[in-house]
C-alpha cells in the first residue's frame, strides 16, 4: 500500500543531524504532537517558537522544556488565537519583527468534533475558521519570510479528511443548515489539504523557493479530541487510547519534523504511518486520495479563502 523509503523502520528523529542555526515555528506546541515536536527540535539544537493560545499552558511547556534541555535552550512562545484573525495578524507581526529567518512553520494546532455549531469572533464556523482560516492567514503572512529562508510550511492533516463528503461545501461554510462534529471536521482539515497543494501548484508557478508538505500523525495520543470534543467523543477516545492502536504523541510527531528537516520528499503526497490503515507503524509516504487535489475545487477554495480572510497572498 504505502512505501517507506527510510527502511523498515521507517523515518525517525535518528535520521537528524545538528539543527543549531535553524529556526521552527509550530502552532499549538504546549502539549500533544506540537510539544513532542518542539522537544525533538531543541533536542537536536534548534530555537523553536510556540504560537498557543493560552499563555498558562505556554509558560508551563517552556519551563518543562528549559528544565529537560537545560536554562540555554532556545525556546519561547507568542500568544496567538488561530480562531481570531486580529490575533494570527498580531503574532504574525511579533515574528517578522523578532525572527530574521524561519527555517519551517509547522500548522499544528486545530480544534477537533466540537459537538454544536460555534462561531468565531470573525463569523466562521469554529473548525473551519481555526484550523483552515487562522492558518491561511498565519502562512500567507509568513510567506516572504519563509521563502527567504529557503523555507517551508508543513500542514498537519488528518485521515478524517477522508471521511468527509469529499469535497467543500461552497454553499454554506458555515453548515447552518447540516452541522454535525465528524463530517464539519473532516471538510476542516480537506481544506487544509486543499490549501497546501493549491500553494504547491502557485509556487511552481511563480518559481518561487519555498517546500510544502501534508503529513498527519496516525492515530495518536494527543489531547485534541479531549479538548474540543463532546462528552461521549472523549470518553471514547480516553479508551481507545489505552489500547495498542493509539501510539504515543512523540510518535505522532515524527511525520511532522520529518517534512521539517528531510530531503527528497515528495511534495504532492501525505506523508506519516503506513502501518494498518495508515494509523501507525513505519513513518514514511502514505496513500492520498485524489479528491484533495481537485485543482476546480482547490482554486475556488483559494479564492473563498483570500475574501474571507481579507489577505491577498503574494504567489
Amino acid at each position: 500500500m504505502a512505501d517507506t523509503q527510510f527502511g523498515p523502520d521507517g523515518w525517525t528523529p535518528a535520521r537528524l543531524g545538528n539543527l543549531s542555526g535553524k529556526t521552527y515555528v509550530i502552532t499549538g506546541a504546549n502539549a500533544g504532537t506540537g510539544f513532542q515536536a518542539a522537544r525533538i527540535f531543541l533536542s537536536k539544537g534548534a530555537k523553536v517558537v510556540m504560537l498557543n493560545r493560552s499563555e498558562e499552558k505556554s509558560a508551563a511547556a517552556v519551563k518543562d522544556l528549559k528544565q529537560e534541555f537545560g536554562p540555554s535552550a532556545d525556546v519561547s512562545f507568542i500568544r496567538m488565537d488561530l480562531a481570531d484573525l486580529s490575533s494570527v495578524r498580531a503574532a504574525s507581526e511579533n515574528l517578522l519583527a523578532t525572527l530574521p529567518r524561519i527555517d519551517a512553520l509547522i500548522c499544528n494546532a486545530a480544534i477537533a468534533q466540537v459537538p454544536t455549531q460555534k462561531l468565531t469572533v470573525d463569523g466562521f464556523e469554529s473548525q473551519l475558521g481555526t484550523n483552515h482560516y487562522g492558518h491561511f492567514l498565519l502562512c500567507g503572512k509568513l510567506f516572504e519570510r519563509l521563502e527567504s529562508s529557503g523555507g517551508r510550511i508543513v500542514v498537519v492533516a488528518s485521515l478524517g479528511y477522508n471521511l468527509g463528503i469529499k469535497t467543500i461545501q461552497f454553499d454554506d461554510m458555515n453548515w447552518d443548515k447540516n452541522y454535525s462534529a465528524n463530517p464539519v471536521y473532516s471538510q476542516s482539515k480537506l481544506a487544509q489539504m486543499m490549501f497546501a497543494y493549491e500553494l504547491q501548484d502557485r509556487v511552481k508557478a511563480a518559481g518561487r523557493d519555498l517546500e510544502v508538505y501534508v503529513c498527519h500523525p496516525g492515530a495518536s495520543a494527543t489531547s485534541l479530541i479531549s479538548t474540543s470534543g463532546g462528552t461521549m467523543t472523549r470518553m471514547l477516545w480516553w479508551l481507545m487510547t489505552k489500547t495498542p492502536f493509539v501510539q504515543s504523541a512523540e510518535k505522532g510527531a515524527y511525520p511532522e519534523v520529518m517534512c521539517a528537516t528531510e530531503t527528497g520528499l515528495k511534495q504532492r503526497a501525505l506523508h506519516g504511518p503506513t502501518g494498518r490503515m495508515q494509523t501507525g507503524g513505519p513513518v514514511g509516504t502514505g496513500k492520498l486520495e485524489p479528491h484533495a487535489h481537485d485543482k476546480q475545487v482547490m482554486a475556488r477554495l483559494w479564492e473563498v479563502s483570500e475574501e474571507a480572510t481579507g489577505f491577498n497572498w503574494p504567489v
